[in-house]
């Protein structure tokens, strides 16, 4: 198998937002130098502001400016609303599904359909990943946690498969039947008053010394450093990465795919385009996880 050139991907949105925001945040980005763009609620059941129909919809207009379009599935499922959503993205026909539960993989695997596997189905090692080719998967989303050496042995041990990197954003962390949002607020999960909308780039949370540790952003975990592997672009390409992906945000986001797809093509120096993105991550960047130590080490 050949392996894809390494290219931008945008993850889907991990935040809380309104519909319009979400309409507008992707029609700024039609023609924009995507490869792939994930679409879909992946954190929160109670966050319906689009329905699956109107995720539908909206991929078939950003798929129209040229670029391939996955719909991502929900990581953590709680009721059979839950599967009756998941049960409507695997029976579309129009684009392809990022599974990120089991119960994704084994609806689609069951009907044949080539997949992406999500990074929450935490692919560790060579012999999950090969299962997961297994069931259908045609790429699959590297473990956030996974150091450059490793992920270059899993590559070369199933090559088969194309590999995306979680490559610039707040890290997701973990996830919880608990809603942290709600905590914070004394409210209860399920009357949770939608708290969500306020934090549009998750909810800070700081240790008692006020230095910065995690985002909460309702049951989802995140870290407080944005990620950041632009200076590690060429490394990704020379082990077989075919996906660099950005992660939503808020502000600043058609800016954060041009300066990446320019040190990418070449036309720009790296360390001029991380001085700029310094200013769009909301705080440190960070990439120890990629060098084998703790995630929260500084670039």
């Amino acid at each position: 198998m050949q392996r894809d050139k390494l290219a931008l991907s945008l993850g889907p949105i991990l935040f809380f937002w309104h519909k319009q925001q979400i309409v507008e945040f992707y029609q700024q980005l039609i023609g924009e130098p995507l490869a792939t763009v994930y679409m879909g609620e992946t954190v929160c059941s109670r966050r319906q502001e689009l329905k699956v129909a109107d995720w539908i919809d909206l991929a078939r207009d950003v798929a129209a400016g040229g670029c391939e379009v996955v719909l991502s599935s929900q990581v953590l499922l709680e009721s059979e609303s839950d599967l009756k959503r998941l049960r409507k993205l695997v029976e579309q026909e129009d684009f392809c599904v990022e599974a990120n539960d089991l119960a994704a993989v084994r609806l689609l695997h069951a009907k044949g359909i080539p997949f992406v596997a999500g990074q929450a189905l935490n692919i560790y090692n060579e012999q999950t990943l090969a299962l997961m080719q297994s069931l259908g998967a045609k790429r699959w989303v590297a473990s956030i946690e996974l150091s450059a050496g490793r992920l270059e042995q899993m590559i070369a041990a199933v090559p088969d498969v194309n590999c995306e990197v979680f490559g610039w954003g707040r890290m997701p962390l973990a996830y919880s039947s608990r809603c942290f949002t709600a905590r914070h607020y004394n409210l209860k999960k399920d009357s949770c008053e939608f708290k969500c909308l306020e934090h549009e780039d998750g909810l800070p949370l700081l240790t008692r010394e006020q230095q910065a540790f995690l985002t909460i952003n309702g049951i989802q975990t995140m870290s407080a450093g944005c990620h950041s592997l632009l200076a590690q672009s060429q490394q990704l390409q020379a082990i077989g990465v075919s996906r660099f992906r950005l992660s939503p945000q808020a502000q600043h986001m058609v800016d954060t795919i041009r300066l990446h797809q320019q040190v990418m093509a070449g036309v720009l120096e790296t360390e001029t385009a991380l001085s700029e993105l310094k200013g769009y991550a909301g705080g440190v960047l960070v990439n120890g996880y990629w060098q084998g130590k703790a995630g929260m080490n500084q670039c």
